[in-house]
């Protein structure tokens, strides 16, 4: 039976979940862990590694460990968020060849989408291992305030990893979903989801009767435990600077450790009230003397330290509950997700602000992976009665005469939707129009995103202002943009599915579309020959532990010599066969290699 999975491409760590039986489950991976860390990085011998591996490695391979990079899909390099990554990652970002940040691993350079890509065949891979069969179709979560340019990005690594990613869900609605399944409740609901980078906060109607409904959604895609970690690191820094007068982010290999340590640092935090960073031997001075940082760092420093980014998170919420027309009374239930919410001081700030305690009925890391799962299986079952009523994070217009942006879609319209509006023609016997698709939230449209962009032709010539067109946007279920324009004097019309792009050429897409199929298929030539070498080395080793007891049965006799030589020269094959590395060839000795344990078991059991 065909599966769904569902997945938490998060930030700092993914989560893959499944429904089965009618109930959602999180994906182990093979260390037991529930999540993996959203890492990739590349070794000297040009081997790749995703996950677990790859953070353990990442201190002596800083330069070509890649962490975080959900931060810049679907952007453009010259995004201010960009440049400040340059600054505090380890790794290298360079320019693409559209405008895209692009990441050098030794001597390869991969796009985003490439990256993210890597981390979402390994979550294909878990789940496969888990269900013993191939998982085509996925339902991937994103934070709700990513704009068209990086839901598509998302989509576009959802192919390259071999995955028909068939729908894109907000990450707070898919907490909602998770939190709502399976209950009889009727409940107006705030998720408040802060994790590794990004931050939303949705308000929904959860209905008795399986309707899921956002109401508003707002969010900064660039606000995350990657902020608080840094602020542990600026502080780690300029104190060491003090101290020594240099510049530990100047060496790539301590900027990672300061990273791991930050990192371990807020997160003991939550549970003690302070705990010491002690890195030795972090750099060496100019005298080659080796240098040590150890700070201690308090609670109350790291909130004092992360102060504005926690309220930044609470004006959001304030400007959502604004946008939804409703008052903190009317939210009956808060819901925290995300691995943030676990910090003391952002539950209290939460609950001081919505009047109440946050739920705790949901696991932060894994709810959106199931919630993921959940709307997955719903699209498979046309039995299913629950009903997804997402929104619009982003308005939706057009450029208008004199560089302004024209809304016809309002921001948190709820999805599918449709609105027109009439223009008219501003120059004198004009006889075509430019219609410039745009989505963001300033007036001004050179600051607001292009979409695309298409010309109505044929117009009547008339006076300025006569001749009118009607421009109509429908947005559909998966969030995809049409836009019409028609005059409305002939009836004749144009129009535009907007297909946003990530970035990356048709070209690029199918190359890195085979390369990931082809790295698929060596991962699992090199476990499967892994695997028979495993097998083949516990069979040699008990062959050999029966040689003795079997040379002692048939000592002296015609049989006994020649099952004894055989039985060497099958060993010595199958060793040769394994340096080798031809696993069909191993499988064949494998089989030998059983026959004469059988036989030798055979042998020591008659005597016995």
């Amino acid at each position: 039976m065909e599966k769904v999975i569902g997945i938490d491409l998060g930030t700092f760590n993914s989560c893959v979940a499944v429904v089965e039986g009618g109930t959602p489950v999180v994906i182990a991976n093979r260390g037991g862990y529930k999540t993996t860390p959203s890492m990739v990085a590349v070794t000297e011998a040009g081997k790749r590694l995703v996950g677990h591996i790859a953070k353990r490695q990442a201190v002596t391979n800083a330069e070509n460990s890649v962490y975080a990079v959900k931060r810049l899909i679907g952007r453009k390099f010259n995004n201010p968020q960009v440049q400040a990554a340059l600054k505090n990652v380890a790794y290298r970002i360079i320019e693409g060849p559209h405008n895209d940040p692009r990441i050098q691993l030794r001597d390869k350079v991969y796009s985003v989408p490439e990256i993210s890509a890597m981390i979402l065949q390994e979550m294909k891979m878990i789940a496969e291992d888990y269900l013993g069969q191939e998982v085509a179709k996925a339902v991937v979560t994103v934070p709700a305030y990513f704009n068209d340019g990086q839901r598509q990005a998302t989509k576009d690594a959802g192919a390259i990893a071999g995955l028909d990613v068939i729908r894109i869900i907000n990450e707070p609605t898919a907490a909602a979903l998770a939190y709502g399944f399976g209950k009889n409740i009727d409940k107006t609901v705030a998720v408040y989801d802060l994790g590794g980078g990004t931050f939303d906060i949705s308000i929904m109607e959860i209905s008795s009767t399986g309707v899921f409904k956002v109401v508003s959604t707002a969010g900064d895609t660039f606000l995350g435990g990657e902020d608080f970690d840094q602020r542990v690191i600026d502080w780690l820094v300029a104190g060491f600077k003090d101290e020594h007068d240099i510049d530990l982010r100047q060496d790539r290999m301590a900027l990672q450790r300061l990273k791991d340590a930050a990192e371990k640092a807020k997160c003991e935090l939550s549970s003690v009230v302070e705990t010491e960073v002690n890195l030795p031997f972090i750099i060496s001075s100019a005298r080659n003397e080796a240098l040590h940082l150890q700070r201690l760092l308090t609670r109350s420093q790291l909130e004092e330290l992360t102060e504005d980014l926690i309220k930044r998170t609470i004006e959001i919420c304030e400007m959502t509950l604004e946008e939804a027309g409703l008052d903190k009374a009317d939210i009956e239930e808060v819901v925290l997700v995300g691995g943030m919410t676990r910090v003391p001081r952002i539950q209290q700030e939460v609950a001081k602000f919505f009047g109440r305690e946050p739920s705790k009925n949901v696991h932060p890391d894994e709810v959106v992976a199931l919630g993921a799962a959940i709307q997955g299986a719903a699209l498979l079952d046309e039995q299913q009665d629950m009903v997804l009523l997402d929104v619009t994070p982003h308005t939706l217009g057009i450029m208008v005469v004199g560089g302004y942006f024209e809304e016809l879609i309002p921001q948190n319209s709820t999805v599918p939707t449709s609105r027109s509006k009439d223009f008219t023609t501003v120059r004198d016997n004009q006889t075509a129009v430019k219609i410039l698709v745009m989505q963001g939230e300033s007036k001004r449209a050179e600051e607001n995103e292009l979409l695309g962009e298409f010309i109505l032709t044929g117009l009547r010539r008339a006076v300025a202002g006569q001749v009118e067109i009607e421009v109509t946007f429908e947005i559909n279920a998966d969030g995809i943009v049409s836009v019409h324009a028609k005059d409305k004097e002939t009836g004749k019309e144009q129009s535009i599915t907007v297909t946003s792009t990530s970035g990356l050429t048709k070209e690029e897409l199918d190359h890195m579309i085979t390369d990931a199929k082809d790295y698929a298929v060596a991962r699992r030539d090199d476990e499967e020959l892994e695997k028979a070498k495993q097998e083949a080395t516990t069979l040699i080793s008990e062959i050999q532990k029966l040689m003795p007891k079997v040379e002692e049965v048939v000592a002296g006799s015609d049989f006994g010599r020649d099952a004894m030589e055989k039985a060497k020269a099958v060993v010595d094959k199958a060793k040769t066969t394994m340096q080798q590395g031809d696993v069909k060839a191993l499988r064949e000795q494998i089989e030998a290699l059983q026959r004469t344990q059988r036989m030798f078991k055979g042998v020591v059991g008659k005597v016995g």
